[in-house]
């Protein structure tokens, strides 16, 4: 696996402000084309577990610390190991048990640190997308060469390790520069993981290809929901079970898209994974409306059967606005 390295660039070369980044058109929930999913389901549900590797000593960047408290932070990588060596499997023996895939947001280093468990993902059929390399190397800075750099070892990694083309995105940490979008979309990637605008699919705004933006979801990312707010497991359940009753509702008049975000060195806890059970079961339980699908089958069925008819929409409602991201139409910024 290639290495790459860190620019001197990180804040020139940067565009004019602007008041909204233009990656997608503002596009009201009321009244859009109807979705619906394979089998008439209201509902498409995907897990995204995130199976990263966090490097103990990684390089600086100048914009993002890789740790909260002081380097060397032995608590915090021996936490983040956790989920590689224990969390995991017992994730997975849980998602078997519902008959569950996982897509697996995937910093791709761990093809070469961690390959057994890449071999239990195969054996499940799970899905891969890039997380990029490693978790602790950031996108802040990357010309675009070296950003393209960085796709291209996602892409020829994950093929040598799992004979799988990775067709999503989520970002190293959830840093980003302005060309991400666009490069990813170059490269033949369906969706991003990275916005989080809508309950249902949407178009972005990209150069070439067709990149859809994919429910994905920080409010019920577990990251967000113990290491942030703080939640106990029970509230976090309830909060799950609450937030797939509502998009299934809504899912009658039109498909909706619910993910949840998974950390095994978090959900996976002794104390948790039992909590976190019963909210599978609660979503299994309406089999008759869900379908259950990976970040890639949702993405490849609304590009096929809705792309033109959201772009459509936009246009006759009159909020097409032109341009591409970070690059407004002449007049429109």
């Amino acid at each position: 696996m290639q290495m790459w390295w860190m620019s001197k660039r990180f804040m020139i070369g940067l565009r004019p402000m602007q008041a909204d980044p233009n990656l997608y058109d503002y596009w009201p929930y009321a009244g859009r084309p109807k979705i619906e999913w394979p089998g008439g389901k209201k509902l498409a549900f995907w897990i995204a577990p995130n199976i990263e590797f966090y490097e103990f000593m990684p390089p600086t960047n100048p914009q993002r610390q890789p740790w909260p408290n002081a380097i060397p932070n032995v608590q915090q990588y021996s936490q983040r190991d956790f989920g590689n060596r224990v969390g995991h499997l017992r994730l997975m023996e849980l998602l078997d048990k519902y008959n569950l895939r996982g897509s697996v947001s995937l910093n791709v280093a761990l093809c070469d640190h961690h390959p057994e468990i890449i071999e239990d993902c195969i054996k499940r059929d799970w899905e891969f997308f890039s997380h990029g390399i490693y978790n602790t190397r950031y996108s802040y800075g990357l010309t675009p060469e070296q950003e393209q750099q960085v796709l291209n070892d996602s892409i020829r990694t994950v093929e040598k390790a799992a004979g799988q083309r990775i067709r999503g995105y989520l970002a190293p940490a959830l840093t980003h520069t302005e060309d991400t979008l666009d490069l990813i979309a170059e490269n033949d990637f369906w969706y991003s993981c990275d916005l989080f605008q809508d309950d249902q699919p949407q178009p972005l705004k990209t150069k070439t290809g067709k990149l859809v933006s994919m429910p994905y979801s920080l409010e019920v990312n577990d990251v967000i929901t113990y290491s942030v707010m703080g939640f106990d497991p029970q509230r976090y359940t309830d909060m799950l079970k609450r937030h797939f009753d509502q998009l299934l509702l809504e899912g009658e008049r039109s498909g909706t898209v619910m993910c949840i975000p998974l950390h095994a060195y978090l959900v996976a806890q002794p104390h948790r994974i039992r909590p976190f059970e019963e909210a599978l079961k609660h979503i299994c339980a309406h089999s008759d409306d869900v379908w259950f699908a990976t970040g890639k089958e949702i993405a490849k069925h609304f590009i096929d059967n809705y792309w033109d008819q959201s772009l459509a929409d936009i246009k006759a409602r009159g909020v097409m606005t032109g341009g591409t991201g970070f690059n407004p139409a002449h007049g429109s910024a």
